[in-house]
C-alpha cells in the first residue's frame, strides 16, 4: 500500500490545498503563499458516495415560507462604530478587526466592552496576548468599569467554548485569534490550519448561542489579515483599522457587513484616555489650513452617505533631471500621472519637465474619482503660482477628453460645504439644478478642464 502524506501545503490566501509546494496558487494567482501544515484525519462521511447520513430529516422550504426575525440591534456606546457597522451590533454576528499592531484595536474594544457593560449586559474580554494586569493598566486608563465585564486569559478553544457555552454573555471579544489554538490541529500556532479551526468554532457558537463576538486579527506588510484569506469569507463583518500609529487620528472602514452597508467609515482620534469619536471629519481635516498659499484647493469626497472636506495640495516645480519625480500621498499615483497627462494635451500646460508632488493633507486616504478636479485645480495653482481663494471647494471626476463628469451626492457634498462656511463651488455643469440652491453658496458649474481652470480665482 502507498504510505499516506502526513502533511499537505495550504495557500494562506484562498485555502486552495495541494499534495505539494507550488510557487503561484492555481487558484486565487498569488505568488508565495503555500504553507505546509499537517494534513486532517479523514472520517468516512462526507464523500459523495458511501457515505453514512446523519439520520436528520432534511426537508427543503420555499422562499415565501421563510418567517423573517426581527433582529434587534444594540449600540456599542460608540456612535462611529454604530455607524460602520449599519446601526449598532446585531446578536450572534461574528465581527473581524484587523489593523496595525499599536493602533487601538484592543483599546476601542476594551471601550465597547465597557459601554456594553454598563448597560447590565454581561460581556466577555478574552486576551491569548496580555495579562489581567495588562489588561487592567489599559482599563486604568480608559475609565470606570461596571462588573457586568469579566476577564480571562485563555487559548485554548475547547476551555473557552465551555466557557463561553456555560456563562452565555451577549458580548465577547476575542483578543487575539491567531493566539487561539486547538488539540485537535497538530499544527503550528497562528498556522493556516489553526485560525481557520479558531473562526469556525467561534462562526458556530456566535450563531447557536446569539453572542457577538468581535476577533482581533493580526494584519501582514500587506495590510492585509493574517491567515487563509478563507478568514474573511466566514465572518459577518470585516472592520479594518488605519491611519499612521503615530498620528492622532484613526479611520475605522467596513470592507464587508452582511447587515449594512460597507461604504461607512468612522473616524477616531487618539487620546490619553482612549479613543474619542471625531463627530466632524471635515472640520477637522481642515485645521492648520495655510491662506492665500498656492497649490492648496479643498476637495469633497464621499465615504458612504458622509461627505468628508480635505486639503489637497500640490508643489509643481522644474525638475532637476532628465526624467522628472512624481509622488503622491494619500491618493493613487497612477491616476495623479493619467490627470497630469490630461492637463498636457487637452489644457495646454507642459509638465513633463516637472516634478510633482501631491499630497492629502492629515494623512488620510481618498480614492473616490470626485477629487480629480481638486487634484488638477491644485496643480495648476502651483504651476502657475495662483492662489485659489480660501472660501472656494470644488468637486468633479475628469475623463480623459479633459470633460468634467458627473458624481453622486452633489447636492449633500454643498451643504456639508456651507456648513464649514464655503461660499464657492465648483462642480460638474450636468450636476446643477434646481435642488443644488444654497442660501450664501456660489454655484459655479464647469464642462472641461479648460473652464474650470478659468473659475480659480
Amino acid at each position: 500500500m502507498a504510505k499516506s502524506k502526513s502533511t499537505v501545503f495550504f495557500c494562506r490566501e484562498c485555502g486552495y490545498e495541494s499534495a505539494k509546494w507550488m510557487g503561484q496558487c492555481p487558484a486565487c494567482k498569488e505568488w508565495n503563499t503555500f504553507a505546509e501544515e499537517p494534513a486532517a484525519v479523514k472520517t468516512a462521511f462526507g464523500g459523495l458516495t458511501g457515505g453514512k447520513p446523519s439520520g436528520k430529516t432534511l426537508k427543503p422550504v420555499t422562499l415565501s415560507k421563510v418567517e423573517m426575525s426581527s433582529q434587534q440591534r444594540f449600540s456599542s456606546g460608540i456612535g462611529e462604530l454604530d455607524r460602520v457597522l449599519g446601526g449598532g451590533m446585531i446578536p450572534g454576528s461574528l465581527i473581524l478587526v484587523g489593523g496595525d499592531p499599536g493602533i487601538g484595536k484592543s483599546t476601542l474594544l476594551l471601550q465597547v466592552c465597557r459601554n456594553v457593560a454598563a448597560e447590565n449586559k454581561k460581556v466577555l474580554y478574552i486576551s491569548g496576548e496580555e495579562s489581567l494586569q495588562q489588561i487592567k493598566i489599559r482599563a486604568q486608563r480608559i475609565g470606570n468599569f461596571s462588573e457586568s465585564l469579566m476577564l480571562l486569559c485563555e487559548t485554548n478553544l475547547n476551555d473557552i467554548a465551555e466557557v463561553l457555552k456555560r456563562d452565555k454573555p451577549e458580548m465577547a471579544v476575542i483578543d487575539s485569534v491567531q493566539t487561539m489554538y486547538s488539540e485537535d490541529v497538530s499544527s503550528a500556532l497562528g498556522s493556516v490550519s489553526q485560525v481557520r479551526q479558531a473562526t469556525n468554532l467561534f462562526l458556530q457558537l456566535a450563531k447557536t448561542l446569539g453572542i457577538t463576538i468581535f476577533l482581533v486579527g493580526h494584519v501582514t506588510k500587506e495590510g492585509v489579515v493574517a491567515g487563509p484569506r478563507v478568514l474573511e469569507h466566514m465572518v459577518d463583518t470585516v472592520l479594518y483599522f488605519e491611519g499612521d500609529r503615530y498620528a492622532a487620528y484613526r479611520i475605522l472602514r467596513g470592507v464587508k457587513n452582511r447587515f449594512g452597508s460597507t461604504n461607512e467609515i468612522g473616524v477616531f482620534e487618539m487620546r490619553k484616555d482612549g479613543l474619542t469619536e471625531v463627530p466632524n471629519p471635515s472640520e477637522y481635516m481642515l485645521n492648520g489650513k495655510p491662506e492665500g498659499a498656492s497649490g492648496s484647493v479643498v476637495a469633497c469626497s464621499m465615504e458612504g452617505t458622509r461627505p468628508i472636506l480635505v486639503e489637497i495640495q500640490a508643489l509643481v516645480c522644474k525638475t532637476g533631471f532628465g526624467l522628472p519625480r512624481r509622488t503622491a500621498a494619500g491618493a493613487d499615483l497612477n491616476r495623479v500621472n493619467l490627470l497630469m497627462a490630461v492637463l498636457e494635451k487637452r489644457a495646454g500646460i507642459s509638465l513633463s519637465s516637472c516634478d510633482a508632488y501631491i499630497n492629502i493633507a492629515g494623512g488620510i486616504r481618498m480614492n473616490e474619482p470626485a477629487i480629480d478636479l481638486g487634484i488638477v485645480l491644485a496643480v495648476v495653482s502651483s504651476y502657475k503660482e495662483i492662489p485659489i481663494h480660501d472660501k472656494t471647494i470644488c468637486f468633479g471626476e475628469i475623463g480623459l477628453s479633459g470633460e468634467v463628469r458627473a458624481v453622486s451626492m452633489a447636492a449633500q457634498r454643498v451643504q456639508e460645504a456651507r456648513k464649514l462656511g464655503f461660499e464657492r463651488c465648483i462642480l460638474p455643469k450636468v450636476c446643477v439644478s434646481e435642488h443644488l440652491k444654497c442660501d450664501g453658496m456660489e454655484i459655479v458649474g464647469v464642462s472641461n478642464v479648460r473652464e474650470a481652470i478659468a473659475c480659480m480665482r
